[in-house]
């Protein structure tokens, strides 16, 4: 019988549909003995070790780099739950006929409201206020309004688009920057599309909504954040590798960025001496800005039928990043 390994440790804690899908269509599912395995920390032997005896791996964080993927014949198919899929290397899963997923339509909501969540954290002092409370004291500081502020999206993908919708719905005026934009999305929920200097220029808030790949590694750099609007707040649940952290914390601390809501850091999973920890004017989450409920059970499903699919010879259109594999490959 064909074996999945399924990695993601939310996927591990509950016995989903996605299972009994996998079982069905004639699959042993197995899991990692450490379901921390997917935080990315472990050695490419031991990676290839945990994967050394599967057909299909549903993935999480872990690094399947061209030395472990040239190491595991038995697999055929790399099926990420998720949308990112910078941990995996694409041409060389293309190079071993191994076709990469992700899941779509599976988190795009959960990204855009873990955005949002970000947003009224930092405009409504959520965190301090807390603490303050909490401490006894009754400091009545004022908070900013989200109502008639101007929100910059990054990336106008499905992400980016359900974040658009959210912030129109909360009375903002929407920009964003897209290369290759619905024209009818953005007419219909009348979005204004503007290049990248205008988009840092002009926006109360900046969301970054784009995959982490060589054009965009690094981009939110020192001179990125001098252009953006004094003030204002970058907000990112997108990855950690397009912000360079040591540029963000000089400008939250020169006061030029009035805050900043991360869901992702250059280093994951993040450790406690991150010296933007010390700012009192960020608020932060362990990368869980696609991982809601929901969207971890779809995430699950689409995963699952990615590899069900694949199993029966046929392409999960949409679902594939190396497309280019749809005519010659076959389940061996």
């Amino acid at each position: 019988m064909p074996a999945v390994m399924i990695t993601p440790e939310a996927l591990i804690a509950v016995r989903g549909p996605w299972i009994p899908m996998l079982e069905e269509a004639g699959f042993t599912i197995q899991h990692p003995d450490d379901t921390t395995f997917t935080r990315g920390l472990c050695s490419p032997a031991e990676t290839i070790r945990v994967l050394s005896n599967v057909d299909a791996v549903i993935a999480g964080g872990e690094y399947l780099t061209p030395e472990v993927i040239a190491a595991l014949p038995r697999l055929q198919v790399i099926a990420r739950s998720g949308v990112g899929y910078d941990r995996v290397n694409v041409s060389a899963a293309t190079k071993h006929g191994i076709p990469v997923t992700i899941t779509p339509t599976a988190n795009h909501e959960s990204v855009a409201e873990t955005a949002f969540a970000l947003v009224f954290a930092i405009a409504k002092g959520i965190v301090t206020n807390d603490a303050c409370v909490r401490s006894g004291q009754w400091a009545k500081n004022q908070t900013q309004p989200i109502r008639g502020k101007i929100l910059g999206i990054f990336g106008l993908g499905r992400i980016g688009r359900s974040t658009a919708i959210r912030g129109r719905a909360m009375g903002m005026t929407v920009l964003a920057t897209e290369t290759y934009p619905d024209k009818q999305f953005v007419a219909q929920h009348g979005i204004e599309l503007v290049d990248f200097d205008a988009l840092l220029s002009r926006s109360d808030y900046v969301s970054i909504h784009c995959p982490l790949n060589a054009e965009t590694a690094g981009l939110f750099n020192h001179a990125v954040f001098q252009k953006m609007k004094p003030g204002s707040v970058l907000i990112n649940t997108a990855r950690g590798g397009m912000v360079v952290e040591a540029d963000l914390m000089d400008a939250l601390k020169s006061g030029h960025l009035s805050g900043a809501g991360l869901d992702v850091f250059e280093q994951e999973p993040a450790t406690s001496d991150n010296p933007l920890f010390q700012l009192d004017n960020i608020v932060v989450s362990p990368h869980v800005g696609g991982g809601d409920k929901l969207s971890q059970e779809n995430m699950g499903i689409e995963a699952a039928d990615c590899v069900i699919k694949l199993s029966r010879n046929q392409w999960p259109a949409g679902a594939v990043v190396n497309d280019e594999l749809r005519q010659s490959w076959k389940w061996k």
